[in-house]
């Protein structure tokens, strides 16, 4: 049965277009439900209701360089609907990136290029992974942080080398997921004028008609955090009103810009248009062909690309080849008049650091005295201090924690609308944007994010995390008050589960550091480790600095786990992390004094120690040396790994209590007399 919202026949001319535009626009659509019904897997309505809008993006106000998709100077798309990302793939084939039509044609398949939903550093072209709702605009808003830091530092009068704008294309999901609106309200106070948001309004979601759950003003919303709003109604085909809406947002100062876009999901599909099937499923092949007729193309043509499409869409990226060579030249010039800011441009570009890094970090890493325990967090305090003026591309920035977090070193300036040369980012109380806008930052590939809250709200970053270990962003993640040792907060706050929730992230490198010294070296690698993201844990209470003139250096952090005291042929191996690893060292005391031949291993992380070559891994947690026990004010789960199924355990089974630290050690059994005894034990 017909939809009877949906009028029959063919789709009237749309008076906005030229017949060239909606040839262009209907290919878009078609290679879309062809993709979509070939892999019997997708989500079509997004792409066949926007295919309008985001051509007109692409063609007459987007620049970028398919022959060079990492252009510094590129506008930046962000699809947040990422579910719709045919409509992606097909631009990008399209207007000449490195992907093939054959790789639409293997639409969700294992092994292509176009995989489900976009996926930063798989598919050329795509600038950061979205699907999970939300995240896209949120990665966006810390794109446009960086877009702003870096023209003001590199650019002059005579030479503005970056100006380019970040362009989101957002469903109703996105503007429903709470991430959006985090990040959204911080970009409103930010004014980020470089940043525009197309809504695509079309009232359906899986469940159905979106007013089942949400009837909010989302044009008010925006109007709230600060943004400059322009709502284009009809049925998303009037491109003269879309165009005149994008103009008006290019020419904003100081307020982010939201265009809402009443579109019809699934355009033209006679049963399928502003349905929630046009959401989720393919059309069929039976409501293809009818859908395809409406627009008045042949049904039994698959993957068609007229000849006058091929042509037009390529110039379209050809014109983006000769920004660039302009822009080179003008590079070019910049670099005579500014060699020393050129570069370090041309290093930050490539992803690099300083060159003189090892010369920058050696006078400036703090050393410490062994007889004055120090907090972890206070430890990355001093080290901040020192290094961070010396590396004015790193930004750092903390959840409203700053002085717990010990993130902001001397001299900082915050990054606000008046001073765009601002390194710290006060982030407020949004932990669910500041993950995300720090992954949108790091594609920038100039600048390093780092930003700081409390180990246990990472369960608030937990998405963020993971599509940052899946893509590789190098982000350096902030944990303080790392355990029950932040004492009197109590349970709500002291985390327990977390080390094994991170630890459960693949391509995530956690770092417990079990003193000052080791810090130092979590730092350094965080900063050199850029093929993917790091979480550091750090604790709130003071611990004992290990004397390395008596045991291991730090370094041999960078092996994720080494051999910190005792017997070369050990019977009983103590294995720690974190603050534990004191506690370990002082059961090591008692039992090496009764003749036991004890070793201690500190296993800062897991991840770097698993990549290790295996008789590595072996020297220093010997097979045939069974007897083992590990100590970790946190839960169990995985340490069976490296102690085995009987090897002993001294953590926690349950949640904290509200105490002072060395109250809630005590009473938990988290101590050295505690690790003695399950020693004796694991020996029997």
């Amino acid at each position: 049965m017909t939809n009877p919202a949906v009028p029959e026949g063919v789709l009237p001319r749309n008076p906005s277009l030229s017949e060239l535009d909606e040839l262009c626009i209907d290919t878009i659509r078609c290679l879309s439900i062809d993709a979509i019904q070939k892999a019997k897997s997708g989500h079509p309505g997004m792409p066949m209701g926007m295919a309008p809008a985001a051509y007109v993006l692409w063609t007459e106000f987007m620049k970028y360089n398919p022959r060079d998709p990492g252009w510094v100077n590129r506008d930046r798309f962000v699809l947040s609907a990422g579910h719709g990302c045919m409509l992606l793939y097909s631009l990008l084939h399209l207007t000449g990136y490195d992907l093939p039509l054959e790789e639409l044609k293997n639409f969700r398949q294992w092994g292509s290029r176009t995989p489900g939903h976009p996926e930063y550093g798989h598919t050329p072209g795509v600038e950061v992974t979205t699907g999970p709702l939300g995240q896209g605009i949120a990665n966006a808003v810390g794109m446009a942080i960086a877009a702003k830091y870096l023209a003001n530092r590199y650019n002059r009068e005579e030479f503005r080398l970056l100006q380019y704008r970040i362009f989101v294309i957002a469903g109703d999901g996105c503007m429903m997921e709470g991430v959006s609106s985090e990040a959204s309200s911080l970009a409103g106070h930010l004014k980020l004028d470089n940043l525009v948001v197309v809504y695509d309004d079309n009232h359906i979601s899986i469940d159905g008609d979106t007013a089942l759950a949400f009837d909010e003003d989302v044009a008010k919303r925006y109007e709230a955090y600060g943004w400059y709003v322009q709502t284009v109604g009809g049925d998303g085909n009037d491109m003269n009103a879309f165009r005149a809406a994008i103009g008006a947002a290019r020419k904003q100062k100081e307020r982010p810009s939201l265009i809402k876009l009443r579109t019809h999901i699934g355009y033209g599909s006679p049963h399928r248009q502003d349905t929630p099937e046009a959401h989720g499923q393919p059309l069929g092949d039976d409501e293809v062909a009818l859908t395809k007729r409406r627009y008045g193309w042949d049904p039994e043509r698959k993957f068609y690309i007229p000849p006058e499409v091929a042509e037009y869409m390529r110039g379209q990226g050809a014109k983006g080849e000769a920004l660039e060579e302009k822009w080179n030249a003008l590079f070019d010039r910049y670099a005579s008049r500014y060699p020393a800011e050129a570069e370090e441009f041309r290093r930050a570009a490539l992803g690099q650091l300083p060159a003189d890094w090892e010369k920058i970090w050696r006078e400036s890493v703090p050393s410490f005295d062994p007889s004055a325990p120090v907090a972890t967090r206070e430890a990355q305090g001093k080290l901040l201090d020192a290094l961070m003026p010396k590396l004015p591309l790193v930004l750092g920035g903390s959840a409203d924690l700053t002085p717990s977090n010990n993130t902001r070193f001397k001299g900082a300036v915050d990054f606000s609308p008046a001073h765009r040369e601002g390194r710290y980012i006060r982030y407020g109380v949004r932990e669910h944007a500041m993950g995300a806008v720090m992954n949108g930052i790091s594609v920038s590939t100039m600048v390093i994010p780092y930003g700081g809250t409390f180990f246990a709200f990472s369960d608030y970053m937990r998405p963020t995390l993971r599509l940052a270990a899946l893509s590789k962003y190098p982000v350096i993640f902030d944990y303080t008050h790392d355990s029950i040792g932040l004492g009197e907060d109590g349970p709500t706050h002291q985390a327990v589960e977390h080390l094994a929730a991170l630890r459960a992230i693949p391509g995530l490198i956690t770092i417990r550091p079990s003193d000052a010294t080791e810090t130092m070296a979590a730092w350094k690698f965080a900063l050199e480790h850029r093929s993917g993201p790091v979480a550091l844990a750090l604790t709130r209470q003071k611990l004992p600095v290990i004397d390395r003139t008596k045991f291991a250096p730090a370094h041999n952090l960078v092996r994720g786990g080494y051999v910190l005291a005792g017997a070369p042929d050990p019977s009983l191996i103590l294995i720690g992390t974190g603050s534990e690893v004191s506690i370990a060292l002082s059961a090591y005391e008692t039992l090496s004094a009764e003749g036991v031949k004890a070793r201690v291993v500190s296993l800062p992380s897991w991840e770097l120690f698993e990549q290790q070559p295996e008789a590595y891994r072996d020297s220093v947690l010997p097979p045939a040396v069974t007897a083992r026990v590990a100590v970790e004010a946190g839960v169990k789960l995985g340490w069976e790994r490296y102690i085995g199924i009987r090897g002993g355990f001294v953590g926690m089974s349950s949640y904290g209590a509200s105490a002072p630290a060395e109250a809630a050690y005590k009473g938990f059994g988290i101590t050295a007399g505690a690790v003695v005894d399950a020693a004796r034990k694991a020996l029997q």
